[in-house]
């Protein structure tokens, strides 16, 4: 019974992301969680289809979204609402994450090269083992002194106006 359960959920999440990101944003929309688009963004693979059979699982319940080990590598998630989001183990090297949203969130060994956190909101953040170099951050807010200190020291580059 739990294998078909979970062929089903992984089948569904995969024949999502087959679809135009059209078509996926029409389907966020009919769930009522098309606050995340960048569902219909996303490349089609296997750390995806996890994520996404997470969010089409519980449509109800994402007040926290759990984006571990996705791939949002080079993704468009400026302003995105990622408050107590989850990315352990995710790619995210080379997104946009300008003026985000990203207060506790946990970044535990996920990768941020060369992504840009400018204007984000980074209060309670969690950064062990993320990879930084060359993740920007700008005159976003919340980073403690320590984080800033350990983050620049692995290679974030920080850009204050």
């Amino acid at each position: 019974m739990l294998n078909s359960l979970y062929y089903n959920y992984h089948y569904n999440a995969s024949q999502f992301l087959k679809q135009t990101p059209e078509q996926r944003l029409q389907i966020l929309k009919q769930l009522g969680i098309a606050r995340y688009d960048f569902l219909a963004k996303m490349c089609f693979n296997e750390a995806n289809i996890a994520c996404v059979n997470r969010f089409l699982q519980n449509p109800n319940q994402l007040k926290f979204p759990n984006l571990t080990g996705s791939d949002l590598s080079g993704l468009d998630l400026n302003n995105s609402n990622f408050i107590r989001g989850n990315f352990t183990s995710a790619n995210l090297s080379g997104s946009s994450l300008l003026n985000a949203d990203l207060m506790f969130a946990n970044f535990t060994r996920s990768d941020l090269s060369n992504a840009n956190l400018s204007g984000a909101t980074l209060n309670e953040t969690i950064w062990l083992d993320a990879l930084v170099d060359g993740c920007e951050f700008g005159e976003g807010i919340g980073l403690s002194k320590e984080q800033y200190q350990n983050l620049k020291s692995r290679g974030a580059q920080f850009n204050f106006r």
